[in-house]
């Protein structure tokens, strides 16, 4: 069998259960654990930033990720690049944002922390995901490089911010959003570049909006069975749900793993 490429979403995907309650079904471990014994390459894609993220993937079993929304790799526990926002959109989209008066706040570098203005952040939207530190004065023009920016607003309020069009974002609270890169298959086009592998044997899993970027036609795409249903229609095959063995079923129907072994 070729060697493939496999590619896991966290949340709804690998782990069952809402962040901070989160476990792994044994299926799925087993799965995994069977895949890199037949010689495939095994890594998590995520929209986290590698700070984020990486403890996350040592907890999970994993050496390789794609981070960062499709703009961070790393290979055998080793941070390989990751590539920030355009810093110059998001200074005319923090702008706006004083202009119009909307709670702001940013990443400008790879650690677990938003820096924002004033309190107004964590009081509107009582955010744990990660600490929100009060820089007075906060000019982002002072720092060189942006990796993500934070708006808290309720939708559809954002659509007042005419810059944000030019700017990839998502939202998955709804007191705030995340402008934040979007597009995991250039993260998994760089790692699979970085081993000249071959697209056809790439697989990824998925079950949420941030993973449609993934889905493509070059390889084949799964869809858990509680995927939305937009990630349904993308998939090549759509498998059981993330806590019904979904992961693990995929790999047996396909013969990816056998299920005596």
């Amino acid at each position: 069998m070729n060697k493939k490429f496999f590619f896991f979403d966290i949340d709804g995907t690998l782990a069952v259960g809402t962040p901070g309650k989160q476990y792994i079904p044994e299926s799925t471990k087993k799965a995994i654990r069977m895949l890199k014994e037949q010689g495939h390459f095994v890594a998590i894609a995520t929209g986290r930033s590698y700070a984020m993220a990486v403890d996350h993937m040592k907890e999970l079993g994993f050496e390789n990720m794609v981070s960062d929304g499709g703009n961070g790799i790393t290979i055998n526990n080793e941070l390989i690049t990751i590539k920030p926002l355009d810093y110059q959109k998001c200074l005319n989209f923090i702008n706006e944002c004083k202009e119009k008066n909307f709670i702001w706040a940013i990443s400008p570098d790879n650690k677990t922390r938003r820096l924002a203005p004033d309190s107004r952040f964590y009081d509107f939207t009582q955010d744990v995901y990660m600490d929100t530190e009060v820089v007075e004065g906060l000019d982002p023009r002072n720092y060189e490089q942006i990796y993500k920016v934070y708006v808290a607003c309720f939708a559809p309020e954002e659509q007042k911010l005419e810059t944000l069009k030019e700017l990839p974002w998502c939202r998955f609270h709804k007191e705030y959003l995340f402008v934040e890169p979007g597009d995991k298959s250039v993260g998994i086009k760089m790692m699979v570049d970085h081993f000249n592998g071959d697209y056809k044997y790439v697989v990824v899993f998925g079950d949420e909006k941030n993973d449609l970027s993934m889905f493509r036609d070059e390889w084949t795409s799964i869809a858990m069975g509680n995927a939305i249903d937009e990630l349904k229609e993308k998939a090549t095959y759509v498998t059981t749900p993330c806590d019904q063995d979904g992961i693990y079923n995929a790999c047996v129907h396909f013969g990816w793993i056998k299920e005596n072994d």
